[in-house]
């Protein structure tokens, strides 16, 4: 299957879906894909929004190695890095709230995700990894998000040891999951439960709500940027490259 991000409203809701056959990894293309199909959900009609990925293994395995291992100077990393940040802060300022469909295992940026939706449903194999130091960069552009859902130390616990997949109960346990469910079946309803209710609810106190929510984050848009800025930079040192490419073919194998 080709990568892809699609769309649809039905009944107040619009289910954003996106897929990639590496893990639902996110290429650039994906990323500003996936950003404007959030941006469009919050300004036309709708309730209410529910983010998923395609598939049954992984939710979103980050960043695309592909295309990190593409980049030539700072200006082309940090426009790769750009790309989660125009997606986190579609999030941020979409008007509707979003639930996160976590069906699987999220490394890197697909922790950011998780992180930046309002409300997060997982199943019990929704694994976590910040794994962006053991790559020679770390979780920056993402980190604000993350942190601001989990707190600092859970935040520096997943950056600092990045090789350790924390399970979805300590995702739970740190905020990051509202609920986990046992299987894929109790998932799906209760998101669909969350989801019809919220469709039933006052869109301007849903909005009111979601600016209190994301409030003092008002400056994630040069914040996010400068972090893009230090990962674009990072990632093409010596080490980050080896990192990388050592990586894709423990993978490949």
């Amino acid at each position: 299957m080709e990568p892809y991000v699609s769309s649809h409203t039905e009944h107040g809701i619009t289910t954003i879906e996106f897929f990639h056959p590496q893990s639902n990894s996110l290429p650039g293309k994906l990323l500003d894909a996936l950003a404007l199909e959030i941006h469009y959900a919050g300004t036309h009609d709708t309730k209410v929004v529910v983010l998923k990925s395609a598939g049954t293994g992984a939710f979103c395995a980050g960043a695309s190695f592909d295309e990190l291992m593409a980049v030539k100077n700072e200006k082309e990393g940090q426009e790769f890095f750009m790309g989660f940040a125009n997606v986190i802060n579609a999030m941020r300022k979409c008007t509707k709230l979003i639930i996160g469909r976590i069906h699987g295992k999220c490394v890197g940026g697909g922790v950011g995700l998780a992180a930046a939706a309002d409300y997060a449903i997982a199943v019990k194999e929704s694994e976590v990894k910040l794994s962006e130091l053991s790559l020679g960069i770390g979780p920056f552009v993402v980190g604000p998000a993350i942190e601001r859902k989990i707190g600092s130390s859970a935040f520096s616990q997943l950056s600092i040891d990045a090789t350790l997949w924390r399970n979805a109960d300590w995702a739970k346990h740190k905020g990051l999951f509202a609920e986990v469910h046992q299987s894929t079946q109790n998932l799906d309803e209760a998101i669909y439960r969350l989801a019809s209710s919220l469709a039933h609810s006052s869109t301007e106190a849903m909005a009111e709500l979601k600016k209190i929510f994301w409030k003092g984050t008002e400056n994630w848009d040069t914040l996010l940027k400068e972090r893009a800025a230090i990962s674009g930079r990072l990632v093409l040192s010596e080490f980050s490259k080896k990192a990388i490419e050592d990586f894709k073919k423990k993978i490949s194998k």
